[in-house]
């Protein structure tokens, strides 16, 4: 949610920005401003609402606003409505940060996150003679910076750190001191914040892709960390001032792996990209024939030894958590409890001490599964982070992690880094089951033969796109689509109504098809569609026999099941057929069809497919 950019050095500050920017649209926003300084000269805002174009056109693209000095911010409404005063920058003082123009203040600065107790602070800061122009928390941190920068005339990093202990919440921040021309400082808890230095210049940002055109060196501040940037040069502090060293971390993948490539749009470029990087997740694992974690430090012996298995996620991550609970209890025959992270950070923690407890996210910033991961911690639970950004919060903090490997992925729906979820999920189960001895050699030979089979086979769900596509035409203007399933089936059909409902605004709900007529069957009327997923063959008749009830009541009927499964097709208005796989992996060829439709349809209504409203790639706020 928002995003962060900054420069220092030699070039005009301001068409990097907004090149920055440009590459963090993907976090949604609904106005964006930047705040330039040009040598001892006051900082000059701007701001606009709406697309990041607005702004760009207000400063010629940025050649009108002179500068080597600047930040930039992509603003998602939290505290605020969405205007042109509540835009960031934000100003110290009781200068006047409300529109544009240069900016009579020593403190001048941007921020994601949310400060919780911003209304305390605040009318602290009203007592003290200060005034406020917006209705945000960021004006009030900012605030905070300059009131103890001149109260006790102190440096900028002690007055961050200063603010840091006062403030709860979670934010990243990046601020320009009128003192100190040609510096940024930036400080961060829980939201993410990213650094790069080259040869005389310093990019900072909230994600990876909006410098990696310049240096794949990245250094990730830590929490409650801050740093003070110059031309070229990077210093990091800890909370008591003190300097620390940082190691940088090196990004495999380059620039052009997030540009669109011809594609339309990133969406549909991130599902083609499927086969390559379910192939490469599982590579990664595969060591002569067998499933290896010991990099992510799962040992066979640490495995053995796991009694239980909990996981916490997030969204379409928690979907891929449900898939890995069937899977680990059938292979594994370990009990497996799967939470949503938002809930389980507030409930009562009862883990057992043997018990191994996964987080999966692909920013590995995700704020809710960040918490439920310090719980875990927090009560002595050996913990595995299921993560896509190599040093992200999450991965540095557990205390093992297994790498997913989709590369940087763009659009907000995700579809790839969910494929490689549910391929670290594979894998985990096989190992587990082989520790716990589960497995004939034989059967764990076919698993791994399935497993790897499984990048081709999605490759083949893509040569029939044509197909979906048409179907996806014709129910664009459906209000209603409900998703049926039993067993892994149902996990699917969770992430399939999830690809509907938030990139085409399609009320959509997936249920387990028992629970049909626990109420669900009084909202199925004539026309509406009933999207069956049937890969899972003992289960197969019995999903069936819930969507015929719903035809019965006008519904018409789509499945998508397993080549083989012909009978099908007499039982249903529209079949799609996926290749045949082992039914423990099966899901992994069932969602593509779903993605595709989403994706479709929300192409058919014309639709921002990669940037859905009111919705972000990466919540690092509750």
């Amino acid at each position: 949610m928002c995003g962060i950019v900054g420069f220092t050095g030699r070039q005009q500050a301001a068409p990097v920005l907004l090149a920055g920017l440009s590459k963090l649209e993907y976090r949604g926003y609904d106005s964006a401003g930047l705040a330039v300084r040009d040598g001892e000269s006051l900082a000059e805002v701007v701001k606009a609402t709406g697309k990041l174009r607005n702004l760009a056109e207000k400063i010629n693209n940025g050649d009108d606003l002179p500068g080597t000095c600047g930040i930039g911010h992509t603003r998602w409404a939290t505290h605020g409505e969405p205007s042109q005063k509540n835009a960031h920058p934000h100003v110290g003082g009781n200068a006047t940060g409300s529109g544009s123009g240069p900016v009579e203040s020593d403190v001048v600065g941007v921020h994601n996150g949310i400060i919780e107790n911003y209304e305390e602070l605040k009318a602290k800061l009203i007592g003290n003679g200060y005034t406020f122009y917006s209705t945000t928390d960021t004006e009030v941190a900012i605030k905070l910076v300059d009131y103890y920068y001149k109260k006790y005339k102190i440096g900028p990093i002690d007055a961050i750190n200063r603010m840091m202990v006062r403030v709860r919440g979670s934010y990243a921040l990046a601020l320009m001191f009128k003192d100190y021309p040609g510096e940024i400082y930036a400080a961060r808890k829980d939201s993410p914040m990213v650094i790069g230095v080259t040869d005389g210049e310093t990019f900072l940002a909230s994600d990876v892709p909006a410098i990696l055109k310049y240096t794949r060196d990245i250094y990730y501040i830590d929490n409650l960390q801050s740093v003070r940037l110059l031309p070229g040069e990077a210093h990091f502090f800890d909370l008591n001032g003190d300097e620390v060293e940082m190691e940088s971390t090196h990004i495999t993948w380059d620039a052009a792996a997030a540009e669109k490539g011809g594609y339309e749009h990133f969406m549909i470029k991130e599902i083609h990209e499927q086969p390559a990087v379910v192939r490469d997740t599982i590579a990664s694992v595969i060591k002569d024939g067998r499933i290896d974690l010991s990099a992510a430090g799962l040992t066979p012996d640490v495995l053995a030894s796991v009694s239980a298995v909990h996981i916490a996620a997030c969204g379409s991550a928690w979907h891929a958590g449900m898939v890995g609970k069937y899977v680990i209890e059938d292979l594994a025959e370990v009990p497996v409890t799967v939470d949503l992270a938002s809930e389980f950070r507030y409930k009562k923690i009862l883990l057992d001490k043997n018990a191994l407890f996964i987080v999966i996210s692909q920013s590995g910033e995700t704020a809710d599964t960040l918490a439920a991961l310090r719980a875990a911690k927090a009560h002595g639970i050996r913990t595995l982070g299921v993560v896509n950004v190599v040093g992200s919060t999450i991965a540095r903090e557990a205390d093992s992690v297994l790498y997913t490997l989709a590369g940087p992925e763009i659009a907000v729906a995700t579809t790839k880094a969910y494929s490689t979820q549910l391929a670290a999920m594979y894998a985990f189960a096989l190992a587990l089951a082989a520790s716990k001895e589960k497995l004939e050699d034989s059967d764990y030979n076919y698993y791994i033969e399935e497993l790897q089979a499984l990048p081709d086979k999605i490759s083949r769900v893509l040569e029939n796109k044509e197909r979906i596509q048409w179907f996806a035409a014709k129910y664009a203007n459906a209000h209603d689509v409900f998703f049926l399933g039993r067993g892994l089936d149902y996990a699917i059909s969770l992430e399939g109504s999830l690809k509907m409902k938030e990139i085409s605004y399609i009320h959509s709900e997936a249920y387990a098809a028992g629970e049909l007529k626990h109420g669900t069957i009084s909202l199925v009327e004539k026309g509406i569609l009933v999207i069956g997923v049937l890969t899972q063959e003992e289960l197969l008749e019995k999903t069936i026999s819930n969507m015929e009830e719903c035809r019965a009541r006008g519904a018409y009927l789509m499945g998508v099941t397993s080549d083989g499964n012909y009978s099908v097709e007499d039982s249903v208005n529209f079949t799609i057929y996926v290749p045949k796989a082992d039914e423990h992996f099966a899901g992994s060829l069932a969602v593509v069809p779903l993605q595709l439709l989403g994706y479709y349809t929300s192409v058919a209504k014309g639709l921002d497919v990669d940037k859905p409203r009111n919705l972000a790639k990466s919540v690092t706020v509750e």
